[in-house]
């Protein structure tokens, strides 16, 4: 998480307060430089001390992650937030970028636009179309969930949309909505 992030979930406070917290906390923690802000992640250390076998490693990813944990934070930090979850209904398949539940009950399905081709997402809005005519996931849960979408740009924010037509609700933000 970014330090502004990790302030905006622990209610530090000024970004004073949070870089002093974040500096007594040094010995468990690691961070890497991502254009203008340091991303915090636990060291070998840290991971030890919670007992965490999960290793992370910097890669292309780290800008989706960031990007998925502002769209946790702005949906008010959901308890049932899930990442990476796989879903199937025996015919098509998706990787969910993340998936939770809002104050009214309703599943959301997000994804995160950074890096991929339009191609790839629009292969992926494909499948949740085949999903979506098969039925058994509304089956499941009561209703189709809502495709959340976090892009970076209003270009592509109209792309996604238009990709997206024939699905129930769908829902297309850029990262400046949510700031």
């Amino acid at each position: 998480m970014t330090r502004d992030q990790l302030n905006l979930y622990f209610r530090f406070g000024t970004n004073r307060h949070t870089n002093r917290v974040l500096h007594s906390l040094s010995d468990y923690l690691s961070s890497i430089r991502e254009g203008y802000q340091s991303i915090y992640y636990l060291n070998s250390k840290g991971k030890a001390y919670i007992g965490c076998d999960k290793v992370r490693k910097k890669g292309g990813h780290v800008k989706h992650v960031i990007m998925r944990n502002d769209m946790w934070a702005f949906h008010d930090y959901p308890k049932d937030w899930r990442n990476e979850v796989k879903v199937s209904d025996g015919s098509a398949t998706v990787i969910v970028d993340a998936m939770f539940t809002d104050g009214w009950d309703r599943k959301h399905f997000l994804e995160i636009d950074h890096t991929q081709t339009m191609q790839e997402n629009k292969n992926k809005i494909y499948r949740y179309k085949k999903l979506f005519e098969n039925g058994l996931v509304e089956e499941k849960l009561g209703h189709f969930p809502t495709l959340v979408w976090l892009t970076t740009s209003e270009h592509r924010r109209k792309e996604l949309k238009k990709a997206c037509e024939g699905l129930p609700v769908v829902m297309v933000f850029t990262t400046n909505d949510i700031k």
